[in-house]
């Protein structure tokens, strides 16, 4: 598998000051909580469960597990990233503090498992010779950081990042990577993207099959604008302005589909300590069973709706059945009846459609070659005078990376 590079860009953005503690939840919660506690209804979800025994994996770009709200809560696994940065280090553990922060939040009982596949920089990228060991392997820091999260006891797999450009950020070692989670029974979420007011590209891993793809709500419960608008949303949580911890040990709020994903998954941690037999599917069934629906249905906006925590919670006691085992098949010999056409068979190729199609791709081809030719040639005999522009080849593509949701 060809690596790709890897960077984190704080998509959460910070706003001014330090909001006060506007308590709703229970006081195990350490960071202060805001409007995300009466939306999600955390108060009536908390009475039910508090996330005992739950291990969530956060894959991101570190946690500072000393800072007062994750004291004593936090597991560190291993440094996938290999960028030589360390606690400390301003681009460590920034966006995954405030992570952790908000899934505990949530689910003040549950455990941190930080596995770091991310940074928090804008703008660098590890050395490709520092990943060789992972190169090697043929694995992704992402694909390698789920992997170490199923085989090493987390039961919610959180990740608040995802792909940040057009081309190529689909991998199917990383697809089978999370499909290894889910036959293992641990969910994994995802935020949805925060190009829902520009690009509204597709993010990975949101897009993989089997991911709970979170999207973002604002206080009035509508999308946030940032928020990516996408078929693959399944449900939403409170992104903005959502107090979180930072990695020199105090508060900020943040906005983003990262942090809707933490308190997202910090809901699973709940249901999931009130039921543990819950499978990824009926945990997935029951989130969006008990949305906050919108008067529209569901959407691309909002996937199924806003997360109701109390309701989910509830839920999970007695959740639907899961009939998504794997099931022998038991039709006809053939799946093409009633003809009965050997599935390994096809029909004959006519030749009169596929030549008619040939010349016409071939006749555009020629044309479109001459139009480029005509074009440059017109280009040489008439320049145009002053400044240009770049100079460097055309076409080049922007380098990959992944970027905190």
């Amino acid at each position: 598998m060809k690596l790709r590079t890897i960077r984190a860009t704080c998509t959460a953005v910070a706003l001014t000051g330090l909001l006060g503690t506007l308590a709703t939840t229970p006081a195990q919660a350490a960071t202060p909580v805001g409007w995300e506690g009466q939306a999600l209804g955390l108060s009536a979800a908390q009475q039910q469960s508090q996330g005992e025994g739950m291990t969530v994996a956060v894959l991101d770009s570190g946690v500072m597990e000393d800072h007062p709200a994750l004291k004593g809560k936090v597991t560190t696994g291993p440094d996938f990233l290999q960028d030589g940065l360390e606690p400390g280090d301003p681009k460590w553990g920034e966006h995954g503090t405030a992570m952790a922060s908000d899934v505990l939040k949530v689910a003040p009982k549950a455990k941190i498992l930080s596995v770091r596949v991310i940074d928090d920089s804008d703008d660098e990228t590890p050395d490709i010779k520092d990943l060789e060991e992972l190169r090697n392997q043929g694995k992704s820091p992402l694909e390698a950081g789920i992997q170490y999260a199923v085989d090493h006891g987390a039961d919610v797999i959180s990740m608040s990042l995802g792909s940040s450009d057009w081309f190529n950020t689909y991998s199917a070692e990383e697809s089978a990577a999370v499909d290894y989670a889910l036959l293992a029974g641990v969910p994994v979420l995802a935020s949805a993207g925060n190009s829902g007011d520009g690009l509204n590209s597709t993010s990975y891993p949101a897009g993989y099959a089997g991911v709970i793809a979170v999207a973002a709500t604002q206080p009035n419960g509508t999308r946030a604008e940032f928020s990516t608008v996408h078929t693959y949303n399944d449900v939403a949580a409170p992104g903005v302005a959502i107090n979180s911890a930072t990695n020199t040990g105090g508060y900020k709020p943040v906005n983003g589909t990262s942090p809707a994903c933490a308190l997202a998954a910090g809901v699973v941690a709940l249901m999931k300590a009130k039921n543990p037999k819950l499978t990824p599917t009926q945990v997935n069934d029951v989130l969006i069973a008990t949305t906050n629906r919108p008067a529209g249905g569901g959407s691309a906006l909002l996937g199924y709706g806003p997360i109701n925590a109390a309701a989910a919670v509830k839920a999970s006691a007695s959740p639907p059945k899961d009939e998504t085992a794997p099931a022998a098949y038991e039709g006809k010999e053939h799946f093409a009846t009633p003809d009965g056409t050997p599935k390994d068979t096809h029909p004959e190729l006519e030749q009169s459609v596929f030549m008619t199609g040939a010349v016409a791709a071939g006749a555009g081809l020629v044309l479109l070659i001459g139009g480029v030719l005509l074009v440059r040639s017109g280009r040489r005999r008439a320049p145009t005078p002053g400044p240009m522009g770049p100079t460097g080849p055309a076409g080049m593509m922007p380098p990959q990376g992944r970027y905190p949701g």
